[in-house]
C-alpha cells in the first residue's frame, strides 16, 4: 500500500470532512461546557466567566460524592451481570452453526432498531404490579395452591396472590440497564471468540484438561481483548445512564447523571451541571489512562 504522502490531496480530502464534524460538533460544544464549569450564575438566564472553583469545590460535598460512588456502583453491577449472561450467549453463537449465526447475531442487535424509551416502557408494562411478571407468578401460584390445597395443607400458604413490588427500585434499575446494555457486552465477546483458534482448545482437551479447567485457562484468555473492549463500551454508557433511574427508579435510585439533568433543566444551574459532567469525564478518563499504563507496564514485563 502506497503512504498517503504520496498523495497528500486525497488525504485531506478524505480526512477534512470527519475532521471537521469532530471539532465543530464535538470539540467546540465540549470545550464551551467545561468553560462554563468555571462560571457563575448571573440571574435567572446570564452566565458570567469567572474562572472560580466553587463548582467543583460544591460537587464534592458528600450528598454528590455517594450518588457518585451508588452510580459507580450500579454501573459496575450492570458491567458483571451482563458479562455474565452475555458471555455463554456470546460463546454460543461463536460456536453454533454457520448457517444460524446471521439469525443469531440478528437477534441480538435487534433492540436497537427499537427507540430506547419505547424499550424501557416496555419494561414497565412487564414489571409493574399488573404486569406480565405478576400475572405470570399469580397464575403458577394459583396451581400451586390448588395442589397443596389438595392435600391438606392450604393453611399454610396465603389462598390470595401478593402481588410483588417490581419498579421503582434500585432492583427495577439494575434489570433495565442490564436489558439495555447486554448487546454492548455480547457483540465484542462474539468477536474475540469468533477469532479465537480452535486448536488450543482442542489441544488442552487432548492433554487431560478437563471441559472447566479449558474454559478457565484458555478460552477466558484467548478472550481477554474482548472482554476488556466489552467491560469498557459497558461500564461507561452505563454510568451515565439516566433514562432507566428516572422512569424504572424510585426516589433513592437516583443516580449522577439524573443529578446532571436535573441541572441543566429544572434547576437552571448550567455551572454546576457542567463541572459534574466534566468530573464523571475526568474520573472516566482516568480509569481508562490508567488501565492503559497498566498494560502497558505488563506488556513491557513480558516482553
Amino acid at each position: 500500500m502506497e503512504s498517503w504522502r504520496r498523495h497528500p490531496l486525497v488525504f485531506w480530502v478524505t480526512s477534512l470532512p470527519p475532521t471537521f464534524w469532530l471539532v465543530v460538533f464535538f470539540l467546540i460544544p465540549l470545550g464551551m461546557v467545561w468553560v462554563m464549569s468555571f462560571s457563575e450564575k448571573d440571574g435567572i438566564v446570564d452566565l458570567t466567566l469567572t474562572w472560580t472553583g466553587e463548582n467543583y469545590a460544591r460537587a464534592m460535598d458528600w450528598i454528590y460524592l455517594e450518588i457518585l460512588m451508588k452510580s459507580f456502583w450500579m454501573a459496575g453491577l450492570t458491567t458483571l451481570f451482563c458479562f455474565i449472561l452475555g458471555f455463554p450467549v456470546a460463546f454460543a453463537i461463536s460456536f453454533a452453526p454457520a448457517k444460524w449465526k446471521p439469525l443469531l447475531l440478528l437477534l441480538v442487535i435487534l433492540p436497537f432498531w427499537t427507540n430506547l424509551l419505547i424499550r424501557t416502557y416496555a419494561l414497565i408494562a412487564v414489571l409493574r404490579t399488573r404486569g406480565y411478571v405478576n400475572f405470570t407468578l399469580e397464575w403458577f401460584y394459583d396451581k400451586f395452591y390448588w395442589v397443596v390445597d389438595t392435600v391438606g395443607l392450604g393453611h399454610l400458604m396465603n389462598p390470595r396472590f401478593q402481588y410483588l413490588e417490581l419498579l421503582y427500585n434500585n432492583t427495577a434499575v439494575l434489570f433495565g440497564m442490564t436489558y439495555v446494555f447486554l448487546p454492548f457486552m455480547i457483540l465484542p465477546l462474539y468477536a474475540a471468540l469468533e477469532r479465537m483458534d480452535r486448536s488450543y482448545i482442542e489441544a488442552s482437551l487432548d492433554l487431560g484438561g478437563s471441559q472447566l479447567r479449558t474454559f478457565f485457562s484458555v478460552i477466558i484468555p484467548l478472550s481477554k481483548a474482548g472482554i476488556i473492549s466489552g467491560i469498557i463500551i459497558t461500564f461507561i454508557p452505563a454510568l451515565g445512564s439516566f433514562l432507566q433511574p428516572d422512569l424504572l427508579g424510585g426516589p433513592d435510585s437516583q443516580l449522577i447523571a439524573n443529578v446532571i439533568e436535573r441541572q441543566f433543566k429544572s434547576a437552571n444551574d448550567w455551572p454546576f451541571g457542567s463541572a459534574l459532567s466534566f468530573i464523571l469525564m475526568y474520573l472516566t478518563f482516568g480509569a481508562l489512562a490508567l488501565r492503559a499504563i497498566l498494560e502497558r507496564n505488563r506488556s513491557a514485563m513480558e516482553g
